[in-house]
């Protein structure tokens, strides 16, 4: 079952950055890991994780990001809707597109909307150029979309 689960799901290590720290016998190094992970029909979760080793902060990313899967809301191969989503200093806007645009973002954008199985889209990147806090309000901005014609029936009833 474990080993069906982890086929289940595309995953991507999008930045890996280094850390040293001086200690009395020279420099101790440690890694952190942005991982994501999507199954290319509306579902995505992210995972950041710190290790000794490349190896291990990658491993204990995707765990995470395979925990946090959170499925949002897709209008055939775009976005129901334009958004615009902020985190900490990045700020990223989200536009429908027709059919065969494909997906014009950043690198980081682009990599979490093409993994969530986003094929027409339009995106702009704004502020931050962290890749933490860029895939954060990427991931934010899809959670924020709402289904239109469910939105338009709430809408009526009140």
């Amino acid at each position: 079952m474990a080993n069906q689960e982890h086929s289940e799901f595309e995953e991507k290590v999008l930045y890996i950055n280094r850390c040293s720290k001086v200690v009395k016998g020279g420099r101790k190094f440690s890694f952190s890991a942005l991982v994501i992970a999507g199954d290319g029909n509306g579902k995505i979760g992210v995972g950041f994780a710190k290790a000794n080793e490349v190896s291990d902060a990658i491993r204990k990313g995707s765990e995470l990001a395979r925990k946090d899967v959170r499925s949002f809301e897709l209008n055939g191969t775009t976005i129901p809707h334009e958004v615009i989503s902020k985190w900490d200093g990045a700020k990223v806007m989200l536009k429908p597109a027709p059919e065969g645009t494909g997906v014009i973002a950043g690198s980081k954008v682009r990599a979490v909307l093409e993994i969530s199985g986003v094929k027409d889209v339009v995106a702009k990147s704004i502020g931050s150029n962290n890749p933490n806090n860029q895939v954060r309000a990427t991931i934010e901005a899809l959670f924020a979309l709402q289904n239109r014609s469910e939105r338009i029936d709430a809408r009526e009833v009140h």
